[in-house]
C-alpha cells in the first residue's frame, strides 16, 4: 500500500518538522532567559522628583539601571519642588541642589511642613555654566569670558547691551557686538538659582541687594529688570537660549544642558585671575575647597549639607568658580508611611549603581563625579532608608567603585583634579581672549597647549588629597577638558558631549555585546534551523518516493 506509506512518511516528517521547530524556539528562549539582566525579586517600582540641575544625570542612571530590573522613575521639576514633594509623602526620594531651607530666605515661601524624617545623600557635581547665544555678523560668538562683577550686573539689569565697556574690558578690548542682551533666568524654586544667587550674595552682595532688595539667596530669581525673563528649569533656559528670537540671550543652567545642544559657555573670571570653563575637570579643582559638614552624623538637618564659600575663593588657577553638589534626600527612621522593605531594597540597588559605577559616565555628560569621602559617607546614609533590611545593603563596598575621580590604590587623591592642566596664558586676565573655541562642543579641540602641573593641596570637605599634576604626565584639553591620555589607573580618558540617550546606547558594552550575540544565535535558532530541518526532511521523502 504504497499511497498509505508515502501519506504516513509525509505526517512524520511534519511532526518531526514541527518538534524540531519547537526545540529550536525553545533553545534559543532558555539561552536569552540564561543571560538576561533580572531584578532582585524584592524591587518595587519607586518614585523620584526634583532638580533639574542633576536630572541629566539621573536620567542617565536611570536608563542604565532600568536594563538590570532596577525600577525607577522620576519627575524632572526644580528642587523646591522636590523638597515640597518629599515633605508631603508624594515621593519615595527627592533631589535637590540645596538643603532644605524651611523658608526661602528672601521670599519666605515654604519648602517643608517638618513631618518627615530625612537624610541626604549627594549624588554629583559640577559647575553651572553660563549659557549664551550672541552672533557676530554670520558667526556665533563662542570665546566669551566675563569676571564676577560684570556677571552679577548683566543679571541685575546694570549691563544691558554687549558692547558695554566692561565686557570690552572682560574681552581685554575686543568689543562685541552693540545688541540687547537678553537674561533668561529659572522660576518655580530653582536650586541653580539659589546656587547662583548665592554665589552673588556672598561675592557681590552690593549689586544684588540693590536689586533684590535684600542680601540674601533665593530659590525664586526676582524680576526687576525689562531685559530678564524666567523660565521652568534648566532645560527650558536652555531651549530659549538656543532659538532664534534670543540672539543676545544669556543664562544659567547645568554645564551637561549647554553640552547637550553644542552651545558656547562664558569663561568666568577666577580668584587667581584666570577666566576658566564649567568643565568636570575645573570644577573638581574648585570643589577642593567645599567645606561638607560631616561634624555630626546624627544630625539630618546639617550632615553633608554644603560651604560653597571657599570655592567662590578658590586662587587655584584652573578653579571654576560656580561649582556644587547636588543631593538626593531620602526618609529615614522606622515608621516612615510611604515606604517599606521593597522600596528600600530598590533604592539600595539603584544608589549603590549612581554613587559607584554610574558615576563612571558623568564626565562624559559634563558633570563632575563624586570624591572618596562623598560616596562612602553617601553609603552610609543608604544604611538609614525607612524600612531597609541588612541585605539590601550587604556586599556594598566604595572601595570597590570604578570611579574616575580617585585611583583603587590611592583613593584620597582626587585624579580630575590632579589631571587637570593649568589654563593656557591667553585665559589670563590682561591677555588674550584664547582665539580657540570656548563651546560646548565634543568635537571643538581647543589649542591644546595646557600644561599639566597645576598646584594646589586641596583639603576641604570636598575631599582630595594633593592635587598637584607636577609629576603626573597625564594632559587634558584646555578647550574642553577633556583628558588626553592616561599614564595612571582608573578609568581612561573621557570626552564631553553625550547626552543621556546616547549614553544609554552604549552603557555595559560586554553585557551589550553578549545580548548582540545572542540576538542573533536567537535569530538563527527560529529562523534557520526549521528551513534546514525541512530542506533535509523533503530530500530524504524525495529520496524514499523515488524507491518505492
Amino acid at each position: 500500500m504504497p499511497g498509505r506509506s508515502g501519506a504516513g512518511s509525509r505526517t512524520r516528517s511534519r511532526i518531526r518538522l514541527k518538534a524540531i521547530s519547537l526545540l529550536g524556539a525553545t533553545l534559543a528562549l532558555a539561552v536569552t532567559a540564561m543571560f538576561s539582566p533580572a531584578a532582585n525579586a524584592a524591587d518595587e517600582q519607586i518614585y523620584g522628583s526634583g532638580s533639574s540641575w542633576s536630572a541629566n544625570a539621573m536620567n542617565q542612571w536611570i536608563a542604565d539601571e532600568a536594563a538590570h530590573g532596577v525600577p525607577v522613575s522620576f519627575n524632572v521639576s526644580s528642587s523646591g519642588q522636590g523638597r515640597t514633594d518629599f515633605s508631603y509623602y508624594q515621593n519615595d526620594f527627592a533631589n535637590s541642589d540645596i538643603a532644605f531651607q524651611g523658608t526661602d530666605p528672601l521670599t519666605g515661601q515654604a519648602d517643608n511642613n517638618g513631618t518627615r524624617d530625612f537624610a541626604y545623600i549627594p549624588i554629583v557635581a559640577g559647575g553651572t555654566a553660563l549659557m549664551y547665544h550672541l552672533n557676530q555678523g554670520n558667526s556665533q560668538v563662542n570665546n566669551l569670558r566675563l569676571s564676577g562683577t560684570t556677571v552679577a550686573k548683566i543679571f541685575t539689569g546694570k549691563i544691558t547691551m554687549w558692547n558695554d565697556p566692561a565686557i570690552t574690558a572682560d574681552m581685554n578690548g575686543h568689543a562685541l557686538p552693540a545688541k540687547r542682551i537678553q537674561v533668561v533666568v529659572e522660576s518655580n524654586g530653582s536650586g541653580t538659582t539659589f546656587q547662583f544667587t548665592d554665589w552673588m550674595v556672598k561675592q557681590f552682595g552690593s549689586i544684588w541687594a540693590s536689586y533684590a532688595g535684600a542680601n540674601k539667596a533665593t530659590s525664586y530669581y526676582p524680576i526687576h529688570a525689562s531685559n530678564i525673563t524666567a523660565q521652568d528649569g534648566d532645560s527650558q533656559v536652555a531651549q530659549t537660549i538656543t532659538s532664534s528670537g534670543f540672539d543676545g540671550a544669556i543664562g544659567y543652567v547645568q554645564y551637561s544642558y549647554a553640552l547637550n545642544a553644542h552651545y558656547p559657555v562664558a569663561n568666568v573670571l577666577n580668584a587667581a585671575g584666570y577666566y576658566t570653563a564649567p568643565n568636570p575637570y575645573n570644577a573638581a579643582v574648585a570643589l577642593t575647597r567645599a567645606q561638607l559638614n560631616m561634624s555630626n552624623p546624627n544630625d539630618p538637618t546639617t550632615y553633608l549639607t554644603q560651604d560653597l564659600t571657599n570655592v567662590y575663593t578658590n586662587n587655584d588657577p584652573r578653579s571654576y568658580p560656580l561649582s556644587s553638589y547636588s543631593y538626593s534626600i531620602i526618609p529615614i527612621g522606622p515608621n516612615d508611611s510611604r515606604t517599606n522593605a521593597n522600596r528600600a531594597q530598590t533604592f539600595a540597588d539603584f544608589a549603590y549603581y549612581f554613587l559607584c559605577q554610574g558615576q563612571d559616565s558623568m564626565p562624559q555628560l559634563g558633570y563632575s563625579p563624586l570624591t572618596i569621602n562623598l560616596v562612602q559617607a553617601a553609603f552610609n546614609q543608604v544604611a538609614k532608608y525607612s524600612h531597609i533590611q541588612p541585605s539590601a545593603i550587604q556586599n556594598k563596598n566604595p572601595a570597590t567603585c570604578n570611579n574616575p575621580t580617585y585611583y583603587p590604590q590611592n583613593p584620597s587623591i582626587n585624579r580630575l583634579a590632579q589631571i587637570d592642566p593649568v589654563p593656557p596664558d591667553c585665559d589670563k586676565v590682561g591677555q588674550g581672549p584664547c582665539a580657540f573655541a570656548n563651546t560646548a562642543n565634543p568635537n571643538s579641540n581647543g589649542n591644546g597647549n595646557g600644561s599639566g602641573n597645576g598646584s594646589g593641596n586641596g583639603s576641604g570637605g570636598g575631599g582630595s588629597g594633593d592635587t598637584s599634576a607636577a609629576n603626573n604626565t597625564d594632559a587634558a584639553d584646555p578647550g574642553s577638558g577633556s583628558a588626553v591620555g592616561d599614564s595612571g589607573s582608573g578609568s581612561g580618558s573621557t570626552s564631553e558631549g553625550s547626552t543621556a540617550t546616547d549614553l544609554a546606547a552604549s552603557r555595559s558594552h560586554d553585557v551589550t555585546t553578549v545580548f548582540g550575540v545572542l540576538s542573533v544565535v536567537e535569530l538563527l535558532l527560529v529562523l534557520l534551523v526549521p528551513a534546514v530541518v525541512a530542506t533535509t526532511i523533503a530530500r530524504r521523502q524525495r529520496q524514499h518516493n523515488g524507491g518505492n
